[in-house]
């Protein structure tokens, strides 16, 4: 009866121990179609899947795509709850300002900087109430010329500093893809073009795109 009893506990004890082992941690990209486009094959959060599996990783992790397209700041706001906090994740990255200033030109509906960035903190605000770990990503282009003729490039600047101010304010980390957009298509457009480098549209990522996000 001893010896059973022991093999209970060892073999609770090893169940208890193999399945802490297993949970993953959840990663949730929070964003527009851009994530949204990134969530599905080829895309940078399928392919960052891919990098995981090649450093035999992949294990700890479980990657989680929130993108809609046509979303701005407060329409990730007004979605938290159902798209965000009802799956429990430990990091949520997220990457939106592209709608918010895009849309302005395009649609006459983007987002004024001052409003901006008080749905921004909202947003970091209400992550952080659940000790969830937050990164904030700059958005990365609209127009792929190199040499600050896009139209919107002057917008898309000053989004990018208030995405790092608001990340400095709320200690978070930034993904820089403004800067490393800007840098990788310097080096990479020798014909100027304004798009095809990295997105199919000026925007919108393609191969290349992803694989640099990813």
């Amino acid at each position: 009866m001893k010896y059973a009893l022991w093999a209970l506990i060892i073999f609770y004890s090893f169940s208890v121990s193999f399945s802490a082992r297993q949970v993953k941690k959840k990663i949730l990209f929070f964003g527009d179609s851009i994530t949204e486009q990134g969530a599905k094959p080829g895309g940078y959060i399928r392919q960052l899947d891919t990098l995981l599996e090649k450093k035999a990783i992949s294990r700890k992790y479980d990657l989680l795509g929130a993108g809609i397209g046509g979303n701005k700041v407060y329409d990730l706001y007004l979605r938290m709850d159902s798209d965000v906090l009802a799956k429990n994740p430990e990091v949520v990255v997220i990457w939106i300002g592209v709608n918010d200033v895009w849309h302005k030109r395009s649609l006459g509906t983007g987002t004024d900087a001052d409003k901006f960035e008080k749905f921004y903190h909202a947003i970091i605000r209400k992550l952080k109430e659940k000790n969830i770990t937050v990164y904030l990503c700059t958005p990365a282009t609209i127009g792929e010329k190199f040499d600050s003729t896009n139209e919107l490039d002057g917008d898309l600047n000053k989004y990018s500093v208030i995405i790092r101010s608001i990340a400095a304010k709320n200690s978070c980390p930034v993904i820089d893809f403004r800067k490393y957009f800007s840098d990788n298509i310097k080096a990479n457009n020798p014909d100027n073009k304004d798009r095809g480098v990295l997105t199919t549209d000026g925007v919108h990522l393609n191969a290349r795109g992803n694989q640099l996000v990813a």
